[in-house]
């Protein structure tokens, strides 16, 4: 849809009192991104040009959320919570120069689609000059009303004040707004404060337009789609909805999930096709997986990169760089971090391999671990194309295993050791003949002795 300059005004200044919380409401998560960062991600996929977020005092913690997920955005404090209107006044700098379109969003809204606000903008791109955002709510008890008559909006109604008929209503506001730029500072500046809170409402923006004879439309989202969150109850509710969608997502795009239910996504989560999931998989933030991959049960992952035909777990867990190759085996009780399992290794149980490399077709026994951190720096253990490692080895970083290397179970490698090499780090085991009974003997007369002090 061609468009000029528009603008997104997200209000995220809340407390989140009713949360019980210290942290700004806003930066609570869904699915593992911030709720403020699901609106940002929106409106940067609508294409939206600008951004200003009207944020309360000392909030480091949010400006640096904003910062990281919509550079160029910009920060307004709003030094008093006197209401919705008031906020938006606090981007006057971010309008100053008159954009196209103004969008207000709220922060707390995270479920709310980048397709959604494309209809709200195309809807002033129509004529309208201001577009209010509705839903049809299964129980609207508690919410504004849209009075709407032959396509235009007389009023937002707040249920305290609708009359009998009109909470009959169930076409139901959702805050967010769509204003043509031009009328915007213009009726922002004429929203009072006479009400019993004394405080400026957005909402009161229709009853301006409509004063000063102006378009004023709707535009319908699903309900589930803009739900507000203030409440923890509320938020394991959004975070439940987008969930089931993800996984509904997933399934259609051609994984299967042995258990929907007990599989959980991130906001960023990519899995290719024919991917099985197994039940009580969790998919951290960052994780592309690759087509035919095989994910067991009980199985970790977090900023992860899984290719084509590879298989993990059960009980797999990958941290922050790890890479699984082509066809590799992460096995059960493994973690990787930081560390590439090349194409058609295997490291199949009960191990540990952090910041290293495992060249492909390498082969790690159970009970390995890399020694990667010496108490002030971490190294890197670099594992040759089809070396085996045998079990229970300890690799002390930094170090190299060359090529076709065989490491003997059980040994403690400190030496780089050369391709094609047999590396054998263990101590020399000694037999004594008949000692076995003598020590069942002493020990049992030991025990008696202690027994008879009692």
């Amino acid at each position: 849809m061609p468009h000029n300059s528009r603008l997104a005004i997200v209000l995220a200044a809340g407390l989140g009192t009713r949360m019980k919380s210290e942290r700004p409401k806003v930066m609570h998560e869904v699915a593992n991104l911030s709720l403020v960062g699901h609106v940002l991600k929106a409106v940067s996929g609508s294409g939206i040009d600008r951004i200003a977020v009207v944020i309360g005092p000392d909030m480091p913690e949010l400006e640096t959320e904003v910062a990281r997920r919509a550079p160029g955005a910009g920060c307004h404090v709003q030094g008093e919570r006197l209401g919705t209107a008031h906020a938006a006044r606090a981007a006057a700098p971010a309008f100053a120069d008159t954009p196209d379109q103004v969008l207000v969003l709220f922060g707390d809204t995270p479920l709310v689609s980048a397709q959604t606000l494309l209809r709200v903008s195309a809807r002033l791109e129509s004529g309208a000059d201001i577009a209010v955002l509705g839903f049809h709510a299964a129980d609207p008890t508690g919410y504004g009303r849209l009075l709407v008559r032959e396509g235009q909006l007389l009023a937002i109604r707040e249920e305290r004040d609708a009359s009998a008929e009109e909470r009959k209503v169930d076409f139901c506001n959702s805050g967010i707004m769509g204003f043509r730029g031009a009328r915007f500072a213009e009726i922002l500046g004429q929203i009072g404060n006479g009400n019993a809170k004394g405080e400026y409402y957005l909402t009161d923006a229709v009853e301006v337009a409509n004063r000063l004879g102006l378009s004023v439309v709707t535009e319908t989202a699903e309900e589930w789609e803009v739900q507000g969150i203030n409440t923890r109850a509320q938020l394991a509710r959004v975070e439940a909805d987008f969930q089931a969608r993800a996984r509904l997502a997933a399934m259609e795009e051609g994984a299967s999930l042995v258990a929907p239910e007990a599989v959980f996504f991130s906001h960023d989560t990519r899995l290719g096709r024919d991917v099985l999931v197994e039940p009580n998989v969790v998919f951290g933030p960052g994780v592309t997986v690759g087509d035919k991959v095989t994910i067991r049960a009980f199985s970790h992952l977090e900023e992860a990169v899984v290719e084509a035909g590879a298989t993990l777990g059960p009980y797999a867990r990958l941290r922050p760089g790890a890479k699984i190759g082509e066809g590799a085996h992460v096995g059960n009780f493994v973690e990787i971090k930081n560390a590439s399992i090349e194409a058609g290794a295997k490291v199949n149980h009960l191990t540990y391999i952090g910041d290293a490399r495992v060249g492909a077709k390498a082969n790690i026994g159970a009970g390995t671990i890399t020694c990667n951190y010496d108490g002030f720096l971490k190294h890197h253990t670099d594992i040759g194309a089809g070396a085996f490692v045998g079990s229970n080895s300890t690799l002390v970083a930094p170090l190299t295993i060359g090529e076709g290397a065989y490491l003997a179970a059980g040994g403690v490698v400190t030496e780089d050791v050369p391709a094609d090499a047999l590396s054998l780090g263990r101590s020399r085991q000694v037999i004594k003949e008949g000692r076995g009974e003598q020590l069942r003997a002493r020990f049992a007369r030991a025990k008696a002795e202690k027994q008879g002090g009692k």
